[in-house]
Parts: structure tokens; C-alpha cells; sequence
């Protein structure tokens, strides 16, 4: 059986035709409704009669996670919530890389006024004129902006329409369950995260002296319940790494932190209870508070892994506006030519660990949405199934070879 299926059309359609409750998870990057680079699959939200095709095919206890656009994820909210499934958590992704989508209110009155505003060239040293054509380490790059020119654009100089975008929604749902979360997971392999497979890097939590392996009160299980487990518990918070947004965070000092026992005293080394290994807790040897996880934007090798032999666009190509314009770099993989002309892709590494929270082993994920198919990249990487839907034929060939190379190279669950 091939892991994965993909389908060109309405998703509303395709899901009609699957079997009820035969989907474990759903990931998935939906139109934000903001008719980004004019692009038609992105006229609108997805109402509630997407969400309630995808509620009938997903297992009681599946979970939804679904990318969302600052103005517009309440909508997507709405709609998921209203078709039936539980809204469970909101995750926000920071990122330092969005570009300001910002409308100049002093050059729109010049305009209107019918001047043109005086062109200013800064090199790269910041410096106005003086260098000539030599800018950083000698090269001719210079930086043009545009002055005022009348009094009522000098007066509004500086005013624009929008803030930099800097994070983006996740939203997180669960389909009800079936009796108790105990008995939906037994019954359907569903309704719970992953929460060990998907704890972050950089902080060990470790047992205490006598702890809760020979613990009378937990049992002697290896490792205890909070010994031995390698990382911080995912939060819902993810970012980009990038020095903007770690700038964002304080760094702390080395602290350490207990589990209250079950009579609520507190404790170390056997807790103030007196019983061994009531109380255990974790080392932090501190450093930037953004220790969530993180992950990069999608790079160029990412977007086009498995694209060797199909052909390269320009970012003008690919975003049908003029090389150069601020329209081509207002998102990620916009400033060369590439192989994956999908302007959104998300990069793989986040993907991954979504997929990886959200499904079973071995489990069927959808996503509706399907793109250039990085939902169907990650969940071969990690080793799951995967059913794909897009209306855009453009996009169906890039995903086939993604998710084609995805599954030669991993599957593994690596």
C-alpha cells in the first residue's frame, strides 16, 4: 500500500468520498483569506462546512492543527469550532523574518497631490551621499528612499498602515471523544499529544536522590514518572531562532524547580513528606528564556528538495510582479530563483514536530490544504501515511516530488 495519496480538487469533495473516522490527525496550512499575491485559493477562510467534512472522516479524539493569519484567524476559529471540534490551544510561531506589508501615508499625499517625492541614496554604511558608488566592503549598493515633498506629506512622514508581521496562529482542536481520554486513546489511538516525543532541547529533567523508581507512591517504573525525561515540555510557543526574537526574551539564571507531592508540601532528596522520591524536579542552568522550540523558516534547499530536475523561476516569475519590488520580497525564498513556486511553504522542522504531536505511530494524517505538500514531507519523515488535497493543479507535481523524496529518505520516524 502506497504511504501516501494525493488529490487535485475541492477538498469538500474528496473528503466526501473517504470513509467516516478513517483520519488520525489533520495538519494542515489553510487559506488565510487575505487574497495574498492575488492568488484565488486565497479569496477566503475555509468555513465551517470544510471542518465539518474533515470532523467525519477524522477518528473520535483526532486532533486539528490549522495555521491561521493574525487578522483573520478568529474566522478560522469560528468556523472549526462552530463544525463540531473542541478548540484545545492557540500556538503562536515568532519569527524575525516577515516583511512590513505597510502603506506610505506621506507618499500616497504626495501622489495625490500629483509630485513626486525627492529621491534620497544611503550607502550601506548608513551614511547619506559622501561615498559615491562605493558602498560596504566597496561595492556599488546603495538603498533609495523616497523624501516629501509637501507640506502636508512632510507633516504625515513616518505614518504608515501595518506592523511588521512577526508571529503567526496555530490553532489547535480535537474532535470529541468517546467515553474518557483513557478509553478513546485504547479504543482509537487518539486523543492525546505526544508530549515526550516532542519535548524541547536544552534541559534535562532528572530524578532525585531516592527517587521515583523505588517510590511508594508512584511505583517503580523505570525512570519514574518525571525521572530520566530529556527536555522541557513543549509550551505554545515556537520561533524561528533568529537573534530579533531571542532578543525578545530575558536570559535567566540557573534555577531549580519541584513537583508539589500529593500531600502539597515541598522538597528535595524524598520531599518534606518524609516518602522517597515524592518530590523531584528539573535542572535548568538557565540562558535565554525563549526556550521553546525553534525552527528556522523554510530555506531554499527545504522548499526544493526533490525538485533537481524541474525548472527554476525568478521571484518575479514566481510572484507575477516586478523583479526587485517590495512585493517579491514580502515572503520567505523570495530573493533568488527557485523550484517550488508556492509562495507559503512552511518549513519542514515545524511541520515535523506538529505531525509528530498530533499522530499516532504509523498514523493517517490529512491535511486539506495540501500546497507543495509539506504536511505529506514531514509526515514521511516521521514515518506516517499521508492523504493530500489541493485545488491547484500547479502545486500537485511539486508535491508528489517532496513527498516522494521525503519518503525515500526517511519513514523511519528519524
Amino acid at each position: 500500500m502506497d504511504r501516501f495519496t494525493l488529490h487535485v480538487g475541492d477538498c469538500r469533495e474528496v473528503m466526501a468520498a473517504m470513509d467516516a473516522e478513517s483520519v488520525d490527525a489533520i495538519v494542515s496550512d489553510p487559506p488565510y483569506g487575505l487574497s495574498f499575491m492575488g492568488k484565488g485559493w486565497d479569496h477566503g477562510v475555509p468555513g465551517d462546512q470544510f471542518w465539518r467534512e474533515a470532523l467525519r472522516v477524522a477518528k473520535p479524539g483526532a486532533h486539528l492543527v490549522a495555521f491561521g493569519g493574525t487578522r483573520t484567524y478568529h474566522r478560522l476559529a469560528c468556523a472549526i469550532e462552530d463544525a463540531g471540534w473542541e478548540i484545545r490551544d492557540c500556538l503562536m510561531w515568532v519569527y524575525g523574518s516577515g516583511f512590513p506589508k505597510s502603506h506610505d501615508v506621506s507618499k500616497a499625499m504626495d501622489k495625490a497631490a500629483g509630485v513626486s517625492p525627492d529621491r534620497v541614496t544611503v550607502n550601506e554604511h548608513g551614511s547619506l551621499g559622501g561615498l559615491g558608488k562605493a558602498g560596504w566592503n566597496g561595492t556599488p549598493r546603495h538603498l533609495h528612499y523616497d523624501t516629501p515633498k509637501t507640506d502636508l506629506a512632510r507633516q504625515w512622514d513616518g505614518w504608515g498602515t501595518a506592523l511588521k508581521p512577526a508571529w503567526e496562529p496555530i490553532i489547535l482542536a480535537r474532535k470529541p471523544l468517546v467515553g474518557t481520554v483513557a478509553a478513546n486513546v485504547a479504543r482509537y489511538g487518539t486523543g492525546a499529544l505526544n508530549v515526550d516525543g516532542c519535548r524541547v532541547d536544552g534541559e534535562t529533567i532528572k530524578p532525585r536522590k531516592g527517587g521515583f523508581s523505588d517510590s511508594p507512591v508512584y511505583g517503580s517504573s523505570p525512570g519514574g514518572v518525571f525521572g530520566g525525561r530529556d527536555g522541557r515540555w513543549p509550551a505554545n510557543v515556537v520561533h524561528d531562532g533568529s537573534q530579533m526574537v531571542l532578543d525578545l526574551f530575558p536570559v535567566t539564571g540557573p534555577a531549580k524547580r519541584g513537583v508539589r507531592d500529593p500531600n502539597g508540601s515541598m522538597g528535595y532528596h524524598g520531599g518534606a513528606s518524609g516518602l522517597p522520591g515524592v518530590v523531584s524536579g528539573h535542572e535548568d542552568n538557565g540562558g535565554s528564556a525563549a526556550r521553546f522550540f525553534y525552527c528556522a523558516k523554510a530555506s531554499k534547499a527545504d522548499r526544493d528538495a526533490g525538485l533537481d530536475d524541474m525548472p527554476e523561476a525568478t521571484p518575479g516569475q514566481r510572484t507575477e510582479r516586478a523583479e526587485g519590488s517590495a512585493g517579491v520580497t514580502a515572503y520567505a525564498g523570495g530573493r533568488g530563483p527557485a523550484r517550488n513556486i508556492h509562495p507559503t511553504v512552511k518549513p519542514t522542522d515545524l511541520m515535523r514536530w506538529l505531525v509528530r504531536m498530533v499522530t499516532p505511530p504509523g498514523g493517517m494524517v490529512l491535511d486539506p490544504f495540501m500546497g507543495s505538500g509539506s504536511t505529506g514531507k514531514a509526515a514521511m519523515l516521521e514515518g506516517m501515511r499521508f492523504v493530500g488535497i489541493d485545488i491547484t493543479p500547479e502545486y500537485l507535481e511539486i508535491a508528489r516530488r517532496r513527498i516522494g523524496h521525503a519518503a525515500r529518505e526517511g519513514g523511519d520516524g528519524a
